[in-house]
């Protein structure tokens, strides 16, 4: 795992160990505050109380098997193959418990998943995205924020809306970052609310998810209400803004390394010196809102279950590309919604999917990761092109394009050649991550540009991005599905 021996902070694996370690040996008040046994320089809790809560519970069991795990002081830096399988084992049962049953009954639920074989091909898939399983893993992060989200989904998949709303509040008090979904579970709910009429089941309705709402998140707070401060205090933790833009990069020296459009833009324009923070934050707020507002709108407008799942794909992505403190690992917010309509365009899913993990590879060759990314990666995209035949659905119907080139008189379904282009430009594409990969893995760059990979790798990931995030606002503009849903329910 990254960070292993390496003193004085040894990496996220000790980020874990040592919330377990202060959370089992400190009062609750004092979680979150600076004191002598918790300095918070050294891996502080900086995720909400659902976390928090589950390091403690982790932490009991560690103390039953070998105290030393978690002596206060002690055990900094602790490492030993038993505590390795403990810490492993911890993590498998979280997946065997949340995430996968989610993604498993996710795809059986599908209705175009006629068959156990097409569901079972589409759960393979999904649980093979190579970013989930080198970043998450390697960075010996816990899936239960996805996964609180992914049952959240489901959930309403089936109208259980109170139930999907506890499930996502879960996930929103496990990690702060589940705001990148937040806004479509809100509108899609609310369009509910408004179509069923606020005078009647809809207020009805309205007043049971609000409750619900409060309710799940006064649970998981209760023990931090006993004063302003202690609330104050943790959101300061979750929400550190006076850090500036780019904080969050795992590359935090200039120029940084993420696929995001300020990263991007620095290597032009050096933001952080000609914008002070609060400036920064003000403009981050502002383009974040306007390139996410329409997809609200017509998500709140026109509420259904496919346009709820673009939304969170399209929502998702702007926050990644425009919004405050973005990290690398950011961009699996993006790409577990993109999973779930795999099955709707296995070709843009897939292409996604690809570009996504490629755009964290400066990160995964600082963990020492060539390898396991090569392989799954490869694995990834073999089994998405034989389940899927991700290379014959590549005309504008496929890619859910037709009502959009019906709106431009056909021209794009009349286009011949449009599928040939479509598959060289993702051989193209695939061709440049490729190399690039190889490149910064074997070529020494130039003195003078030190960072010429990780910024071309960080660069072309964006200009994806971009592309990725205006085609599916054009699939959820022009989706004409919706349309004929919704004159069936009016």
């Amino acid at each position: 795992f990254l960070g292993a021996g390496k003193p004085p902070m040894y990496g996220d694996y000790e980020a874990q160990r040592h919330w377990q370690e202060v959370t089992y040996n400190l009062p609750i008040r004092q979680w979150y505050f600076n004191t002598s046994d918790n300095n918070l320089l050294y891996w502080g809790l900086d995720y909400p109380p659902l976390t928090a809560y589950h390091s403690f519970l982790c932490a009991y069991i560690a103390k039953l098997i070998n105290p030393d795990w978690i002596a206060l002081h002690t055990s900094r830096g602790y490492e030993s193959q038993p505590h390795k399988l403990f810490m492993r084992t911890t993590v498998f049962v979280a997946d065997l418990l949340v995430y996968i049953p989610a993604v498993i009954l996710y795809c059986f639920s599908l209705k175009e998943t006629s068959t156990k074989k097409k569901a079972s091909i589409c759960a393979l898939c999904i649980l093979l995205y190579p970013g989930l399983i080198l970043i998450d893993h390697g960075h010996f992060q816990y899936p239960l924020s996805l996964g609180f989200a992914l049952w959240g989904v489901l959930s309403l998949s089936y109208d259980w809306d109170l139930l999907g709303s506890v499930a996502f509040c879960l996930a929103l008090n496990y990690k702060q970052m589940e705001l990148y979904h937040s806004l479509p579970f809100f509108c899609y709910l609310l369009g509910k609310c408004f179509k069923k009429g606020l005078k009647g089941k809809g207020l009805v309705l309205l007043t049971k998810i609000a409750g619900t709402v409060v309710v799940s998140f006064a649970v998981c707070w209760l023990p931090f209400c006993t004063d302003m401060a202690q609330i104050m205090q943790v959101l300061r933790r979750l929400f550190p803004i006076d850090r500036g833009l780019f904080e969050a990069c795992m590359f935090s020296s200039p120029p940084p390394r993420l696929a995001n459009i300020w990263c991007s833009l620095s290597v032009l324009i050096k933001i952080k010196n000609i914008i002070s923070p609060q400036t920064q934050l003000k403009l981050s707020f502002a383009v974040t809102f306007l390139s996410l507002l329409p997809t609200c709108i017509k998500l709140t407008v026109q509420p259904s279950l496919r346009g709820f799942k673009f939304a969170l794909v399209s929502c998702a992505l702007s926050f990644f590309l425009f919004s405050f403190q973005v990290h690398e690992k950011s961009i699996l917010l993006v790409s577990v919604p993109v999973c779930l309509i795999i099955n709707e365009i296995p070709f843009m899913a897939t292409w996604f999917l690809l570009v996504s993990t490629f755009s964290m590879l400066p990160l995964l060759l600082k963990d020492g990761l060539l390898l396991p990314y090569a392989v799954t990666t490869l694995a990834f995209l073999s089994v998405c092109a034989a389940s899927f035949s991700i290379f014959e659905k590549t005309s504008a119907e496929d890619l859910q394009l037709k009502p959009f080139s019906l709106s431009l008189k056909g021209y794009v379904s009349s286009f011949k050649p449009f599928p040939k282009i479509v598959r060289s430009l993702f051989l193209l594409s695939v061709t440049l991550m490729g190399v690039l990969s190889l490149a910064s893995a074997a070529v020494p760059p130039p003195q003078r540009l030190p960072d010429l990979f990780p910024l071309s790798v960080s660069v072309i990931s964006c200009l994806h991005f971009l592309l990725f995030l205006v085609y599916f606002n054009v699939v959820i503009f022009w989706d004409s599905k919706n349309s004929r849903s919704q004159k069936k329910v009016s």
